[in-house]
């Protein structure tokens, strides 16, 4: 098995996300926990993700603080997987990719399922990235600068 290089120090803030959930199950699996699936045997069902790595997937998400493990809620031997506050902010990011992929991918009509305000029952707007005045930002409006509250100074890199 080949180890992959961590991320966890690089100066990128894009790279230490990628090295807590940089494979797609580890966003599935969140994906499944905002929906409401909570045990081992769901996520297992669900995604159809082998049990050995699963497990490993699991444990390193709570390692992270992405999820936490609670005991059952029908009070049976078995422990659930909980969305701590952490993980709740990975929310953007899947509406972000669910987005885009509806917009660059969906053939034939879309996909089966839409993403929509459950008080109103209208589909959500698209995430819009705005500057402290409002202002709507596109990629060109942006720029990476030092950050002069940095502990130690950085080489600037996406």
């Amino acid at each position: 098995m080949v180890k992959r290089t961590s991320l966890e120090k690089a100066d990128c803030p894009v790279a230490r996300s990628l090295d807590v959930f940089g494979d797609w199950w580890s966003l599935l699996i969140i994906r499944d926990a905002f929906l409401g699936l909570r045990r081992f045997s769901e996520f297992q069902k669900n995604i159809g993700l082998a049990k050995n790595i699963l497990t490993v997937r699991l444990r390193a998400l709570v390692e992270h603080g992405i999820l936490k493990t609670v005991p059952a809620s029908d009070g049976s031997a078995y422990q659930e997987y909980v969305l701590t506050p952490k993980g709740r902010g990975v929310f953007p990011v899947l509406v972000a990719l669910r987005q885009w992929s509806e917009e660059f991918s969906a053939e034939g009509g879309g996909f089966p399922t839409l993403l929509v305000d459950r008080d109103k029952g209208r589909p959500v707007r698209k995430l819009e990235l705005r500057a402290s005045d409002g202002r709507l930002l596109g990629d060109g409006d942006t720029e990476l600068r030092p950050n002069p509250s940095a502990k130690r100074p950085r080489r600037v890199s996406a």
